[in-house]
């Protein structure tokens, strides 16, 4: 029996649930899922047995953030992070916290259906306000922990998608429903381009959610989108990206600079300063 992506996820729901609060029940479910049964028996299984134990499983959670890029700390400094959850209501909540605090602040989210949580690192100081770097992310509850939540930097991008699906969602999309397992194993295989796998923030996630909001989701809609390499005179050395998975461009005294330029609002930074490209707008603005 293969499960849907509905399916799969309330599966996963369930038995990290009864984990917690009965494992013996946990073992048992998990061999009901081994044989071949019914979808419908299989859940009512998971839903009567976690019934009697959903007191014991826990809606708030703490935070745990990654490591941020050395280079993105060394030129800006700690950043402040503006955290985006569901509320235990359905609603989308957005919070500020200070780098030093961010980690170990408890959220609460709810507990019976699959929820994303998303983390925007910035710098007020340099005017790099939240979206501009990529962000850290979570998908509840496969990367839930007993009481925390841990986030990283690959799950940034399984959450913004999160978001993109819940805004371009018609019924029968949502994204609570999204096999999410699927989805991550894709990023573990070589069916996607190297250039994706090496970079997922290279895909343009809205289009991507739209797509699959009007149709179906279609693993080979997940591309790189096209860049357009502009010259611009800014001064040599090592530049990085927005992106924690971007590797830095290294321009020579010599050698004329040129960046990759997508849709939108494009940003290097360097010791030397901050470079923003919009099209065939440019402002380099020095670190002082």
């Amino acid at each position: 029996m293969r499960l849907s992506g509905k399916i799969s996820n309330f599966f996963f729901i369930f038995s990290q649930a009864l984990r917690i609060c009965n494992p013996y029940i946990a073992m048992k479910i998990l061999n009901f899922k081994s044989i071949s049964v019914s979808a419908l028996t299989l859940l009512t299984l998971m839903q009567l047995a976690l019934a009697s134990c959903m007191d014991r499983f826990p809606s708030k959670y703490a935070l745990e953030l990654p490591s941020l890029p050395e280079a993105w700390v060394s030129i800006l400094g700690e950043p402040h992070w503006r955290v985006e959850w569901v509320s235990t209501n359905g609603q989308k909540q957005i919070a500020d916290f200070p780098h030093k605090i961010v980690s170990g602040i408890e959220i609460e989210i709810p507990v019976t259906w699959v929820n994303a949580v998303t983390a925007y690192p910035y710098w007020n100081d340099f005017n790099i306000f939240p979206a501009a770097f990529k962000p850290a992310g979570a998908i509840f509850p496969f990367d839930a922990r007993k009481n925390r939540l841990h986030l990283s930097w690959e799950a940034g991008y399984d959450s913004v998608f999160y978001w993109e699906l819940a805004a371009a969602q018609k019924e029968s999309h949502s994204p609570a429903d999204f096999d999410w397992q699927r989805f991550r194993e894709l990023f573990q295989s070589d069916v996607l381009s190297e250039a994706v796998l090496e970079d997922p923030w290279v895909v343009n996630w809205r289009n991507l959610a739209e797509r699959t909001s009007e149709s179906n989701f279609d693993r080979r809609r997940i591309v790189s989108e096209a860049a357009e390499s502009k010259q611009i005179p800014v001064p040599a050395g090592l530049w990085y990206g927005t992106s924690p998975f971007a590797k830095p461009l290294f321009f020579a005294d010599n050698e004329p600079p040129v960046f990759p330029v997508r849709p939108g609002i494009n940003i290097w930074i360097s010791e030397k300063g901050i470079l923003r490209i919009s099209g065939n707008t440019w402002v380099f603005s020095e670190i002082k």
